[in-house]
């Protein structure tokens, strides 16, 4: 299917009500065209797109967490930074 094919079916799911199939077509079309592929050869297995979570903007941005047994390293003294001693 070229993208002028998809973008025609997914008009027609949404004309029919069939709101997750025009999804999954504008998905699809979105992921064709940032790729440059051939839509046919695309698999778009694993595809989400990102949900605003409940919490607020960003609550579902990956976190990193630290090995077990780190230590922040110690901040340093503001008051002497930059400062030599004669």
């Amino acid at each position: 299917m070229t993208i002028d094919e998809l973008q025609r079916a997914m008009e027609a799911a949404a004309a029919a009500l069939d709101f997750e199939e025009a999804k999954r077509l504008r998905d699809l079309i979105s992921l064709a065209r940032s790729s440059g592929a051939d839509p046919a050869a695309i698999d778009p297995a694993g595809l989400t797109r990102q949900e605003p979570g409940a919490m607020g903007l960003g609550t579902s941005q990956q976190r990193l967490t630290p090995p077990p047994g780190w230590t922040p390293p110690k901040k340093p003294d503001p008051m002497t930074r930059g400062k030599r001693r004669r």
